[in-house]
Formats: structure tokens, C-alpha cells, sequence
């Protein structure tokens, strides 16, 4: 018989015979040399149609078949399954190409292509960075056909970046990114080739490559790179300041809170005040603050911790200031909390199981997603039994945090306790 091709390819009863020929062309298998097909999972219509192609009417007659199950699957004698489909060796890539989908990539050989590959590569790094052997290949690693053009061209930079450091005076990091590799994005920090910068920087100046993100931008400065000193803020209000420069004037002056940025807190860093800080997650808990006039010094980190966040609880720690801290309580809160506190050494409020109690039935209509490990028992029972996420915007939690923070400053100050609804 000649089977129609556009039948064969298109049949779902089909497809498992079709994968699995297609899975051994993809070995590297050529194939003349294939004796027998394993289908793993056959379906019922496939097993059918096989068996209609080669057993023989003395065969069904003996309940005995060409196309057997094994613990493996169905084997399919691929010689005999040709003949009866009247198909040329020469059109079984073509027809399982089309029937799976995708073209067959000889694996055995893109795999020996690509150690060559990487082989290359490395010896490429050694060419162009002699003076970061650590380096070397780690830039090879993962690398393949489709990501090896990118790879020479991180190379390249990085070897153009790094021969000229330390830059005097300081160049920006997008200035640099734009210089060398045509784009000013090109080493954002969160990216690889950021990744790998900054690890060339720590190799060169014979130090561990840092993971906190004041510590690399500390680093990168080192060698006159300046990197994102003025995008992220930190919020700070009735902060006050004992110092007389520029940004404790600033401090001084506000009525509102005060939004610092990386080079503020590092370039002309304020002195300040002894009372305790009060760092928390969201500035909507500063938006409240200022509503009912709290006077305790607080400071807004906005989420997850960046440079310019520690950098600011640094500061505190170094001019030893009271840490406390406040985070919604979800995953990402409790772990941000969990590094403010290890890192700094604040304590913290109004993430505990009282206050889980306190918010009652009605914390939010969040799903708490999985608990970091390290978290307080008694707080991930609590939450675990509400089964939701609690944020800050929650009155019981701005309640609890305005007076924690805000009753023995403003009481000592001759005043009453503004209002807060519970």
C-alpha cells in the first residue's frame, strides 16, 4: 500500500509512533540502521492501526503479532512499517518532522559542536582577559550556538571595560555601558553581563564578590564606577538632624518626608538624631503618620531592599541608632523582615500573632503564598490558620504602628494622642 502522508502526519492515534521515531533520528541514529521502534506510550488507536499494517492473517489466527508490548512499550519493527506504507527511507525525517512539529537536531552532534564551542570560547576569554583567569571560564559556561555571539561580545567589553580602571574622575555606569558596548543599559546590574562585571571588578581588586547591593555599588565606586546613585530614594520623615550639612538641613527643614537618594546618604551623609527609627515597608504608613501627626522618626524603604535602603539602615547602625522595623505580613515582608533584622539588628513591631489576632476575619483577599524558612512558629501558625496575606494599610496594623511609634515622643511633647480608628 501507499499511504497519504497528510493522513499519517495529521492522525493523534499517530503521533506516539511518529515522537518516538522522531526522539531516535534525534540521537544521531541514521536511519538504515534503526532495526526496531520503542513507542512508550501507545495509545489503543495506535496499537490498532500498527497492528492492521504487519500482522499477518495466520498471525491473529495464533494470537501472536508483529508489534509486541515490552516493559518498555510497543515495539515496532521499522523496516516492515516502511514496506507496508509503501515509504522511502529517504521521506521518515521529512514525515516525523511534520507530524511532531519541530525539526529532528542531531543531538549527538550538536552536543560534540558545542563542547567545541565552549572550548573556543574559553580559549577566546584567555586571549582577552589575562588579567581575570576567575573569570575566564565562568564566561563559557551555558553557553551554545544561539548565545555564543552574545558571549564574544561580553568578553569584548568586559576586556575593554576593565583595562582602563580606575576611572578618574568616576564615570557612570551607563556612560561606561554606552562607551563600550553601545548601550547604556547594557550592564544594569540585575542583568548578566552586570553580574559579570561586577565580578571582574571583585577579581581585580583581589576581594569576595559582594551580594548586597550597597556593597557592590560600593565596590564598583572603588574603581570609579558610579551605578544608580540617584533613581531609588529612600523616604525619610521627622527624621531630624544634629549635623550642618546639606542634607541634614534638608532634615531639618521639612515638613513633609524627605526623599534621599544613594549619593545623598553616602556623598554628604546626614547626622542623625538619637531618637529611634522606624523603618517600614509602604509609604502609604507615612501618608497615615502625617494624618494624625505622629512626630516619631520613621523612614520608608518601599518594598524590597535596595543600595540605597541599606545604605540608610547602615547608617543608622554606624551612628547608633535604634532600629525597629514593619513589613506586611506575606512572604516577601516576613523576609525582608528577616534580613533587616539580621543584617542591622532592628527589632520588630506589629509583625507577631497578636497582631494577627487583632485584624480579626477581615485581613485581605490575598492568598498567603509559602512562609519563608526562619519564620517566628507562633506568627506562621496564625497566618497559616487565615490563610490570607496582612498589609500595613490595615487599620489594626497602622494603629498598632502609630502608637508604638509615635506615644511616648508625642505624650513627652505635653500633647494627646491624636485619633485612630480601629
Amino acid at each position: 500500500m501507499t499511504a497519504d502522508v497528510d493522513i499519517l502526519a495529521t492522525d493523534p492515534d499517530l503521533t506516539p509512533l511518529w515522537q518516538a521515531i522522531h526522539d531516535r533520528l534525534s540521537a544521531g541514529t541514521d536511519p538504515a540502521h534503526i532495526t526496531n521502534i520503542t513507542v512508550p506510550t501507545p495509545t489503543p488507536g495506535t496499537v490498532a492501526a500498527l497492528r492492521s499494517w504487519l500482522d499477518t492473517t495466520a498471525q491473529r489466527r495464533q494470537n501472536r503479532t508483529s508489534v509486541p508490548h515490552t516493559p518498555k512499550g510497543l515495539k515496532v519493527p521499522l523496516a516492515p512499517l516502511l514496506k507496508a506504507l509503501g515509504l522511502p527511507e529517504r521521506d521518515l525525517q521529512p514525515l516525523a518532522e511534520r507530524a511532531v512539529g519541530h525539526p529532528v537536531i542531531n543531538r549527538k552532534e550538536r552536543r560534540l559542536t558545542t563542547a567545541q564551542l565552549r572550548q573556543d570560547l574559553k580559549d577566546y576569554s584567555a586571549h582577552r582577559l589575562p588579567h581575570l583567569p576567575g573569570l575566564q571560564a565562568r564566561l563559557a559556561i551555558g553557553a551554545d550556538h544561539d548565545t555564543a555571539s552574545d558571549t564574544r561580545r561580553l568578553i569584548d567589553t568586559i576586556a575593554s571595560l576593565t583595562r582602563q580602571l580606575p576611572h578618574q574622575p568616576p564615570r557612570t555606569l551607563a556612560k561606561l555601558a554606552h562607551d563600550h558596548a553601545g548601550d547604556p543599559h547594557y550592564f544594569d546590574l540585575a542583568t548578566l553581563p552586570g553580574q559579570r562585571l561586577v565580578a571582574a571588578v571583585a577579581e581585580l581588586a583581589g576581594r569576595p564578590e559582594p551580594t548586597r547591593p550597597d556593597h557592590i555599588r560600593a565596590l564598583l565606586t572603588e574603581q570609579g564606577i558610579i551605578a544608580d546613585r540617584l533613581w531609588a530614594t529612600v523616604l525619610l520623615h521627622q527624621v531630624r538632624a544634629t549635623g550642618d550639612g546639606p542634607i541634614d538641613r534638608r532634615l531639618n527643614e521639612a515638613n513633609s518626608p524627605v526623599a534621599l537618594n544613594l549619593r545623598d546618604l553616602t556623598h554628604s551623609p546626614p547626622r542623625l538624631g538619637p531618637e529611634p527609627l522606624i523603618v517600614v515597608e509602604n509609604p502609604s504608613v507615612l501618608e497615615a503618620a502625617m494624618e494624625h501627626a505622629t512626630t516619631q522618626p520613621m523612614a520608608c524603604t518601599s518594598g524590597q531592599l535596595r543600595a540605597v535602603d541599606h545604605a540608610l539602615l547602615q547608617l543608622a547602625v554606624d551612628q547608633g541608632i535604634p532600629l525597629y522595623y514593619a513589613g506586611d505580613l506575606d512572604a516577601a515582608g516576613i523576609q525582608i523582615a528577616a534580613t533587616v533584622r539580621q543584617l542591622y539588628g532592628a527589632e520588630l513591631i506589629a509583625m507577631d500573632q497578636e497582631i494577627v489576632q487583632t485584624t480579626g476575619s477581615d485581613p485581605s483577599v490575598t492568598p498567603l503564598s509559602i512562609l519563608p524558612e526562619g519564620c517566628d512558629p507562633t506568627l506562621a501558625d496564625a497566618l497559616r490558620a487565615g490563610g490570607r496575606a496582612i498589609y500595613q494599610e490595615h487599620d489594626a496594623i497602622l494603629a498598632r504602628l502609630l502608637r508604638h511609634q509615635c506615644r511616648e515622643p508625642y505624650e513627652r511633647r505635653g500633647n494627646r494622642m491624636p485619633p485612630i480608628s480601629t
